[in-house]
């Protein structure tokens, strides 16, 4: 804020001399003859030159030395106070200088001559003009073509910024209308200029209004209410299982049971629906594409007759809509058609669609663990039997059929004549202990010995020695023991192999996959859509953030190119 300087004012007699169009001289002013008078405040202008509003009255502070007049003005008139109080009720107000500037320029415009910006106020104001109305600031602006004209006319003109000479033309006239009550009517004015604008900005913004927002609503709602084919929608839930077995090692059992386990088996289910593959066969089995081609629907849902694949692809991603829940893993399935038992078909469809293909995400993988597990088994079959057959043969060459219990009843018979030959030896001993032994009793005791020995040998040489074959017996039951332990190992790796098909049936009835329908799907009664009202609302906000969003633009952009 400037705190307004004040001088003291002094009565100023000026010589006659002066008023011949000299611009300044000295006078000499007798103090005595000049009595103080009251206290006026000082403008300061723009340059910094202290100034009196009136202007013909230059003064300084602390220097009582008197300032030459450039016109013969009474200070002490009626006008020339009225002119002051004028002045003084401008400076109140506050204006600025690019204002005052402004007025300036228009009472040239006008031929009015002024001593200041302040008095250009203040007489274009008596003369009933308004310095700051839209209206003449714009009569400033000079068209191209009247340019040449503009400059020859203000050849003649004082330019800004110069001090003007004052004359008896300058004086100011005496108002009728009181300083209060112009102001006054120069409010109630600007007051009327300010309702009139905003009565017309607020017709141009309800026209945008009605034209960018209102209309397309009005149209958008009519459409769902009156033009819009009506469409039903069928709703359906199911969720992928798998047969996981009751315990599971590893860290693979703890998602066991949970939505983790078939999360990527119902995204790829999700998926494969929504692909051009489950188009096509929708379409080649259910006509997906001739029921959307009905003449009946309204133009905009309507399926050209002679649309490509794309086009139908992208009306098939608008009413077949499929989402999934990875918190319960469940996929919910909505399908929109002009018709509620076309609707219902073409849900169960695609349902059907979705059980084959969770059918076929483990199918090869359960026919190669049951092909590997049964090609095992087989061959194990085959060696078992080859083995038997071998065995078989053996048995039949040797005669024999268990050649541990063959050897055994060979050794116990050799052990059988070990003790009656020890017997007969011991008995032989006895005769011969006599004096006069028997000799026909020793005789036939030494000739039974040598029989139960020679017997002994037989058989030692029938279990060790080859016969005329070159088979000996040891070696022939050695054969046919090998045969037996080789048909006992291939019995066993049978029952090995037979166990892991077993295993392998069990896996691969584990990674089975199959649809469980938690809702399913039924032909509604009523049409589902279009949603009249919820989409003339939606609607109405797109349209409304549209055109606030080019207005906020708009503003934007006019502030940065007036800036």
């Amino acid at each position: 804020m400037t705190t307004k300087p004040k001088a003291r004012k002094f009565r100023i007699r000026r010589n006659e001399s002066l008023t011949t169009g000299m611009s300044s001289q000295a006078a000499s002013v007798d103090e005595t003859e000049m009595p103080e008078v009251q206290e006026m405040p000082m403008a300061v202008n723009q340059s910094g030159r202290r100034q009196r509003a009136v202007g013909d009255v230059f003064t300084a502070p602390q220097d009582p030395a008197p300032v030459l007049l450039e016109s013969p003005i009474d200070v002490s008139s009626p006008q020339t106070v009225a002119a002051e109080q004028d002045i003084d009720s401008l400076r109140r107000e506050g204006l600025t200088g690019r204002q005052l500037r402004m007025a300036r320029r228009i009472a040239q415009k006008h031929g009015l001559a002024v001593t200041s910006d302040f008095d250009a106020v203040r007489q274009l104001r008596a003369r009933g003009i308004d310095p700051f109305k839209r209206s003449n600031v714009l009569e400033l602006v000079v068209p191209p073509d009247e340019a040449p004209a503009a400059d020859a006319e203000g050849a003649n003109k004082v330019q800004l910024p110069q001090t003007m000479k004052m004359g008896k033309s300058n004086l100011p006239s005496t108002e009728r209308m009181a300083p209060a009550d112009r102001r006054a009517n120069e409010i109630m004015q600007i007051q009327r200029d300010m309702a009139k604008r905003r009565r017309k900005k607020s017709m141009m913004l309800l026209s945008r209004l009605a034209f960018f927002v209102m209309l397309p609503t009005i149209l958008v709602g009519y459409y769902f209410n009156y033009v819009a084919t009506p469409m039903y929608a069928t709703k359906s839930e199911f969720v992928i299982q798998q047969a996981e077995s009751a315990a599971a090692a590893g860290l693979g059992g703890l998602f066991a049971g949970t939505s983790m386990a078939t999360q990527q088996d119902s995204i790829t289910v999700q998926s494969y629906l929504t692909s051009r593959a489950a188009l096509a066969r929708l379409d080649e089995e259910h006509q997906f594409k001739a029921a959307f081609s009905d003449p009946q629907i309204d133009p905009i849902q309507r399926l050209p007759a002679d649309a490509t694949n794309e086009a139908a692809y992208g009306l098939y991603q608008d009413h077949i809509r499929i989402s999934y829940d990875p918190t319960e893993g469940i996929l919910k399935m909505e399908v929109i058609a002009p018709d509620p038992a076309l609707s219902q078909q073409f849900s169960e469809a695609l349902i059907g669609y979705a059980e084959e293909q969770v059918d076929q995400l483990t199918q090869r993988l359960r026919e190669d663990q049951m092909s590997g597990a049964r090609t095992s088994y087989e061959a194990a079959e085959r060696r078992r039997a080859e083995a038997l057959a071998a065995w078989l043969q053996i048995q039949q060459d040797v005669q024999q059929i268990d050649p541990v219990g063959e050897t055994a009843a060979r050794t116990q018979q050799i052990s059988t004549l070990e003790s009656q030959r020890q017997q007969l030896q011991l008995e032989l001993q006895t005769r011969l202990n006599v004096s006069r032994p028997v000799e026909a009793q020793v005789n036939a005791l030494r000739a039974q010995i040598t029989g139960i020995e020679t017997l002994i040998a037989d058989l030692r040489n029938e279990m060790t020695m080859a016969n005329a074959t070159g088979d000996s017996l040891a070696a022939k039951n050695t054969e046919l023991r090998l045969a037996e332990e080789n048909y006992t190992f291939q019995t066993v790796l049978v029952q090995q192999a037979l166990q892991q098909m077993e295993a392998a049936q069990i896996e691969a009835n584990r990674q089975v996959r199959y649809l469980s329908l938690g809702v399913v799907p039924t032909a509604p009664d009523e049409a589902t859509y279009p949603r009249a009202f919820e989409n003339t609302v939606v609607a109405f906000l797109i349209f409304a953030g549209l055109y606030l969003m080019l207005s906020i633009t708009a503003s934007i952009l006019r502030e940065q190119v007036n800036s």
